[in-house]
């Protein structure tokens, strides 16, 4: 990991020309420009108030739009920086036959030109926010540390995406759609107040409550989407005890993809 952040630093130009360049190209063509990014998360916000006027589950006292809209930010960014991550490196064959450079600059490049995308809906999640009279507290300084993390969370996925999706191509074509499906395992529609009450309050499994609480909250966006509605939106600290079990899986997974990236590296040239 000590190589990997050495080569952030003596290629940080090649970083934030790229990401400046999948920025240019994703939207020189698009007549509505940035609003396509914001369209996405106000639809689906939309769609999930609709769906919870007609279901009736408790939104913990905050505005359900602002509390919907908080949880499809973060679930956003990571959704689709992981799958242009896994596709990076297809994506860029041509730069790969020409010129050498480590090759994990592309699933980073990736996920940092959502950064872009990130800005302007947390820009929108602040106008919701004043809107419904819901003001960020001396909590929201974790918003840089919760970003940090989801980045992490990203680049774990995509490198081991980017480094299998080079021999087998159905895993782009794939990701997405299991990233979708992951959306409903995860407290996007729901908060996770309601899962917690299920499995650790009322035990609806009995004795593997806590068991099933623990493999729900493996997945990190559960515990992340959690951190950003309780800092944002409750003026609460994040609640380690549904964050711990993502960040176990975090912390395993990112060296290990990142290693198996470096060695598949070599014959990446080859095989494109």
């Amino acid at each position: 990991m000590i190589v990997a952040l050495k080569n952030i630093i003596d290629y940080r130009e090649l970083i934030a020309t790229l990401a400046w360049k999948g920025v240019v190209v994703r939207y020189k063509q698009a007549y509505l420009g940035l609003l396509w990014t914001v369209a996405k998360p106000l639809m689906l916000m939309l769609i999930f108030t609709l769906l919870r006027s007609i279901i009736g589950f408790d939104s913990g006292g905050v505005p359900y739009p602002v509390l919907a809209f908080c949880a499809l930010m973060p679930w956003t960014f990571f959704q689709e920086s992981a799958s242009e991550g896994i596709n990076s490196v297809v994506g860029n064959a041509h730069l790969i036959r020409k010129i050498y450079f480590p090759r994990e600059v592309l699933p980073l490049t990736a996920v940092v030109t959502k950064l872009v995308e990130f800005a302007i809906n947390f820009a929108i999640l602040l106008g919701l926010m004043a809107y419904f009279n819901v003001l960020p507290g001396t909590q929201a300084l974790w918003v840089p540390a919760l970003l940090a993390y989801t980045i992490l969370a990203s680049l774990a996925l995509s490198l081991l995406g980017a480094a299998i999706n080079v021999y087998y191509r159905d895993v782009g074509q794939m990701m997405p759609v299991l990233l979708s499906l992951l959306m409903y395992l995860s407290p996007v529609i729901y908060p996770l107040h309601l899962v917690q009450q299920k499995l650790l309050v009322q035990r609806a499994a009995g004795d593997w409550s806590e068991l099933f609480y623990t493999i729900y909250t493996a997945n990190p966006l559960a515990g992340i989407i959690d951190a950003f509605q309780r800092v944002l939106l409750k003026n609460q600290p994040p609640d380690m005890h549904a964050m711990l079990p993502g960040i176990v899986v975090v912390a395993l997974l990112l060296p290990v993809s990142y290693v198996l990236f470096k060695r598949a590296e070599a014959d990446f040239a080859d095989v494109i």
